[in-house]
């Protein structure tokens, strides 16, 4: 009897050491998936660390790329009806560095030719590219010959308040010129607007759309408030034969508005190029006051 107990025992002990053999076996697989499992969490982390640094999980990874050199801010073509709605330009991808061509043609001569700052005054250059292609010129008249010695063109209303239905803010204003007792410059200092110079004029002030300036005269203003956008290549001669018209009441009491009808027949803008825009080099001269509707 004491044999079998001996037996019985040792088949126990025997049963017991496999299962807690078997148990440290589970127990080592459970440390070692364990360590398995948080060193990939760890390399996960890390990997995830630095695609996020690198910004790979922005919600719009394009803005990472591509800039946004233009803000066009919406205006409301139902409450102003001299609006038209004709889209707006592209914010990103806009050409910041050369000069643009376009060109004119006044039904006055041959046609107007200039290039347009794309690095001084990019947003304006872009929207006037989009409006001639969708023909927002064409067609329309040059409503005013200011009294600052300019031709004021681009509202197919003709009223001042005409436009897209977007705008933008002003781009390359000149700096104000030195005092002088004269309306003229300062010995050796150009005018802020020297003739042939093409600028932005917004109503009211700072929300440009599609208007703009040609000067047939040096202007130089206390306080400069037209962007500058770009300077007449050739027919200049066109637009002083235009600015000699005679004026009459525009409606609102002032005599700016042409006697003769001077229709903007055509206006394209060209491809970009990566031609610096020319420094204005119009010759100084005394300059009229400023015009109480243009602004």
């Amino acid at each position: 009897m004491a044999s079998s107990r001996d037996r019985q025992r040792k088949l126990a002990r025997a049963k017991l050491d496999r299962q807690l053999a078997r148990r440290a076996a589970s127990a080592r697989r459970r440390r070692q998936i364990q360590a398995g499992v948080g060193a990939a969490v760890v390399l996960a982390l890390i990997v995830v660390g630095a695609a996020w640094g690198l910004g790979a999980f922005d919600r719009d990874p394009a803005k990472n790329t591509a800039q946004d050199v233009c803000l066009w801010t919406p205006q409301d073509a139902a409450a102003n009806t001299n609006l038209r709605d004709v889209g707006t330009p592209a914010t990103t991808g806009l050409p910041t560095t050369g000069t643009r061509p376009m060109t004119i043609n006044l039904g006055q001569g041959g046609p107007v030719t200039a290039e347009l700052d794309l690095a001084g005054a990019p947003c304006a250059a872009a929207s006037i590219a989009h409006l001639a292609g969708q023909s927002f010129y064409d067609n329309t008249k040059c409503h005013e010959i200011t009294t600052e010695g300019a031709l004021r063109c681009g509202d197919p209303s003709g009223t001042g308040l005409g436009g897209p239905s977007y705008s933008f803010y002003d781009e390359n204003v000149p700096a104000a010129s030195e005092p002088s007792p004269s309306a003229s410059p300062a010995p050796g200092q150009a005018p802020a607007y020297p003739k042939g110079t093409v600028a932005m004029i917004a109503n009211p002030p700072g929300a440009n759309g599609s208007q703009f300036l040609i000067f047939f005269k040096d202007f130089n203003p206390a306080k400069p408030t037209y962007p500058v956008i770009g300077r007449i290549t050739g027919g200049l001669d066109v637009i002083e034969k235009i600015g000699a018209l005679p004026t009459v009441d525009n409606g609102t009491g002032a005599k700016v508005k042409p006697k003769t009808d001077v229709v903007l027949q055509k206006l394209t803008v060209g491809e970009p190029t990566t031609q610096a825009a020319p420094a204005p080099t119009g010759p100084a001269s005394g300059a009229p006051s400023a015009s109480p509707s243009a602004g």
